[in-house]
């Protein structure tokens, strides 16, 4: 195969798969103390949100986050506890971890 089709390859996958490589999501929780056991999604009334910040802002994660609180209790909010950087995914490298608390 020529650079050129190899390339032109590349670029078609990589364009067709980058409209959801950037978006954010609700990550999962390890185990304390391990480094790959999963212990499923984020924990009710703590969800942890995996975004790029250079695609999204903190407002737009606040909002993701505020409304997986509304689903585990209407009557909550998201409140955020930490922030890390690079501790996700390469293209998606920050993590938000929230905390619900009851809306005053």
């Amino acid at each position: 195969m020529s650079t050129f089709k190899l390339s032109l390859l590349l670029f078609m996958v990589l364009t067709i798969s980058s409209c959801s490589q950037f978006a954010p999501f609700e990550d999962r929780r390890r185990e304390p103390q391990t480094e790959r056991i999963y212990v499923g999604t984020s924990k009710e009334g703590a969800p942890t949100i995996c975004y790029n910040p250079l695609f999204y802002n903190k407002v737009e994660i606040n909002k993701i986050a505020d409304d997986i609180c509304k689903d585990y209790d209407s009557k909550t909010k998201a409140s955020l506890v930490k922030n890390d950087i690079f501790s996700c995914r390469l293209f998606v490298p920050s993590r938000a971890y929230y905390k619900c608390i009851v809306d005053k």
